[in-house]
């Protein structure tokens, strides 16, 4: 009897297996990518059920594969050993989105640009501020969250930013912040950030591209509208007006 629960197991597996390579992930529930992740390292044994359980509790995909692996290892059929698939999975993806981002020019390649920062931004609990480090023909050479927590003006230290910036010996940087609420509309108190962090870089000689505030599967662009410019514009002339000075 246990030997075809076991065989039973094995062909449901192998069923899953084979149509994930037929048509991707395509007509597959969320429990059932879960339950594909956890046979990863799971020899023999039915995932089904702990994979349900695991949506119920975290509710969502992203939930669960953004759970500690604490809270995973709580729910019965989860261990130390089969919750690898559902960490390695994520954080190969992210390796693989930020990879296809470094060394190409983002400003020509926004849709590789915005899918890197939402996979790696956009299920944050909290907010995190990115700067990706440019080279003078605009090729990524680096990316780093430097700031996490709520972003006010006194969290966001640009000379920080500067720093890490000549540390690359970048030539231009874009900025990027999540907003956990899923709404991208920026504050104030983005605004006023931005405007510090472009007036600090200018004085460096370096050139601020952009500044995208990423969203529930939708961002704000700082360059498309128009605060770039307008702020680097602010600039010259504060600088026009020490100069004449």
């Amino acid at each position: 009897m246990k030997q075809d629960r076991a065989d039973k197991g094995e062909g449901h597996r192998r069923r899953l297996r084979e149509k994930f390579l037929e048509s991707g992930l395509s007509g597959f529930h969320d429990y059932e990518v879960v339950e594909l992740l956890l046979t990863l390292a799971t020899p023999r044994k039915d995932c089904k059920q702990a994979a349900k359980q695991a949506l119920k509790r975290f509710e969502t995909l992203p939930g669960v594969l953004d759970a500690p692996e604490k809270e995973l290892c709580e729910i019965k059929g989860i261990g130390t050993k089969n919750v690898f698939g559902l960490k390695l999975v994520p954080a190969v993806a992210k390796r693989y989105l930020e990879k296809k981002v470094v060394r190409t020019d983002p400003i020509s390649n926004a849709k590789a640009l915005f899918d890197y920062l939402y996979h790696s931004m956009s299920e944050k609990g909290r907010e995190c501020f990115k700067v990706l480090f440019l080279d003078a023909k605009n090729r990524v050479l680096g990316t780093e969250i430097l700031f996490e927590g709520t972003l006010s003006a006194g969290a966001v230290y640009p000379r920080e930013v500067v720093k890490r910036a000549l540390d690359y010996r970048a030539a231009a940087v874009i900025f990027a912040h999540n907003h956990p609420s899923g709404d991208p509309e920026p504050s104030s108190a983005d605004v006023a950030i931005t405007r510090r962090l472009i007036f600090a870089c200018m004085n460096m000689g370096i050139t601020v591209h952009e500044h995208l505030v990423i969203g529930d599967r939708r961002y704000y662009s700082f360059a498309d509208a128009g605060h770039i410019s307008r702020m680097c514009r602010e600039y010259e002339q504060e600088l026009a007006k020490y100069t004449d000075g």
